[in-house]
């Protein structure tokens, strides 16, 4: 199953083509812009509490047949946060000291 390359970062509503360098993403593919993530989130995904990476670039070449971003889009469906920037700050506060791997 290929990577839903959500279209939008979940706190500010930037946007983040499929080619952008700027998307993060948790373990679930919850979508955030590197500015966020590091200055926001401080690394704790306000949704699962994981922590984030940088997200694959699709190719646009079709080098194997059926795999690219032609054949597979990304998504168009924009994605927002249903928590709080307080409930967002406090879920982060609680557990950023702890290293991703160990949440």
């Amino acid at each position: 199953m290929a990577l839903q390359l959500r279209p939008n970062c979940e706190f500010c509503d930037k946007d983040l083509p499929p080619q952008s360098t700027e998307a993060r993403i948790c373990s679930y593919e919850c979508t955030f812009c590197a500015t966020c993530v590091e200055r926001e989130l401080r690394n704790v995904c306000p949704n699962c509490g994981g922590g984030f990476a940088p997200r694959p670039i699709r190719p646009v070449g079709e080098w194997r047949p059926g795999l690219s971003l032609a054949r597979r889009p990304a998504s168009p469906t924009r994605v927002h946060l249903s928590f709080s920037l307080d409930d967002i700050r406090a879920h982060s506060d609680r557990i950023r000291a702890i290293p991703p791997e160990k949440r």
